[in-house]
């Protein structure tokens, strides 16, 4: 009897988990890169994380780096021709076309004298210079 009990308890956590995880639900998101969050995976996963703690930090971790976690074609992305608008004749970015670009996207004003250039050499640096601003 006790050994059921466990079983049971032991199937229900496994059940929870999988159906709070967004890469075993939308594995078509693998690969996004920010974008608005999905409230159905975020409130599955907070569910695992307010039932059992240790899974529901997985859940939430494995989808924030596989990036299912997110609603697909809600990341801001650039074409090439906006991209170039951003630019000036000799390809360097204008800070006050950006900074207007920015301020719309966020609904509120960016000055573009208080921006800061940084020099990155990769996606996982600029994503840790971002974190950890202080703005």
């Amino acid at each position: 009897m006790r050994n059921k009990a466990i079983a049971v308890i032991f199937t229900a956590i496994l059940a929870i988990q999988l159906s709070g995880c967004g890469l075993v639900l939308h594995p078509e998101r693998k690969g996004q890169r920010g974008g608005n969050i999905d409230p159905a995976i975020a409130v599955l996963n907070a569910a695992g994380l307010f039932l059992f703690i240790v899974p529901g930090l997985v859940a939430f971790g494995i989808d924030l780096y596989y990036g299912t976690i997110y609603l697909p074609g809600t990341a801001l992305e650039l074409d090439e021709d906006e991209l170039n608008q951003l630019k000036d004749v000799d390809g360097q970015l204008r800070s006050e076309a950006l900074a207007r670009l920015v301020s719309d996207k966020i609904g509120r004003p960016i000055d573009a004298n208080a921006m800061v250039p940084y020099e990155v050499s990769s996606a996982d640096e600029l994503s840790f210079l971002v974190n950890h601003a202080s703005f």
